[in-house]
């Protein structure tokens, strides 16, 4: 508990100097020989462009998110849900639409909707559709590319109909089988408080949401600038113009960067002049379904090999989906 309130403390201060930087950093007199060279103005210029413009959307997603989870009930979703296994793919996707959460915040929901009777398949439509499939994260991508909006349009088109084929493959892999784990270990973080306010709750709940997702915020945008600041831009235009190299690198980065949904669209949109619109597709979609936080989170609820075969088939759909988009559209 101590260690608990300590970490709490240690976040408040480093957000609370970060804002002071940003605001009287320029009134802080440095020496000419301490001055940073250019690349690190650059590197801290697109770090935070790439900050700034993200924690508004963040914020909302994270109260949004808040009231979901106090006040929305997961057998009252059940009644929508069809008997016949095809017929249920569509209403999951508008389930997953009305879950305004990131990807690893949606894997304890689904194992509590598969635990309590939803089909496995359901259950995974639920999963990869949440993430990018709502409002929250059309806006933010609405936003971030507002100079070729068709990008949100095919984010959400792409996401929808990846997600239907995510569901139907892995019924037709598992059937009705139950993936869970017999003895699941329990890392949701959910606030017992033994007062009785729910906004208080709420509240809770939103402040360790926006830290747990910022730092990742954080680590992507930093990540993001140095890529861009230092790796010959040559080089990374050559491999996001690529056909088949584009998708793949930026799926692979989306993955290891794990960004939250509502943030990756401007990370996304600083890798314009380098790839193109299907790559940048694939970073999107691919991003808020699977990525490396959320595959862990799995491994702890599902079994290992239901979990494998999870990740190769939503791999696998999205990039034969980003490639049939190419090609085409």
């Amino acid at each position: 508990m101590i260690s608990q309130k300590f970490s709490t403390l240690i976040g408040y201060i480093l957000l609370l100097l970060f804002f002071t930087l940003f605001l009287f950093g320029d009134l802080i007199p440095i020496p000419d020989r301490f001055s940073p060279s250019e690349n690190i103005l650059n590197v801290n210029t697109i770090f935070l462009s790439i900050v700034l413009e993200a924690i508004p959307f963040i914020l909302l997603g994270v109260f949004v998110s808040s009231l979901i989870q106090l006040f929305v009930k997961e057998e009252h979703l059940n009644r929508f849900i069809p008997r016949n296994p095809i017929l249920a793919l569509a209403p999951a996707v508008a389930i997953g639409a009305i879950f305004p959460v990131c990807e690893c915040a949606i894997v304890p929901i689904v194992r509590r909707l598969i635990a309590k009777g939803m089909p496995m398949h359901v259950g995974m439509v639920v999963l990869v559709s949440a993430p990018v499939l709502n409002p929250i994260v059309y806006l933010s991508t609405y936003h971030a590319f507002q100079s070729t909006p068709s990008i949100a349009y095919a984010r959400m088109g792409l996401a929808f109909v990846i997600a239907l084929l995510v569901g139907l493959l892995m019924y037709l892999l598992y059937e009705r089988a139950n993936p869970l784990k017999q003895k699941q270990v329990q890392v949701e973080h959910h606030h017992h408080s033994k007062s009785k306010n729910r906004f208080k709750e709420m509240f809770d709940h939103a402040s360790d949401e926006f830290f747990d997702m910022g730092k990742f915020l954080i680590i992507g945008a930093f990540l993001a600038a140095l890529v861009q600041t230092f790796m010959d831009r040559d080089t990374l235009a050559a491999i996001g113009n690529g056909v088949f190299t584009g998708p793949v690198a930026m799926m692979g980065m989306a993955y290891v960067l794990s960004l939250c949904s509502e943030a990756d669209a401007f990370v996304a949109s600083s890798f314009q002049a380098f790839t193109t619109p299907a790559s940048l597709l694939a970073f999107l979609v691919y991003g808020p379904m699977i990525d490396l936080k959320n595959t862990i989170l799995l491994f702890a609820y599902f079994r290992a090999r239901f979990v494998a075969s999870l990740v190769f088939v939503i791999t696998l759909t999205t990039f034969s989906i980003i490639m049939i988009y190419q090609n085409f559209f």
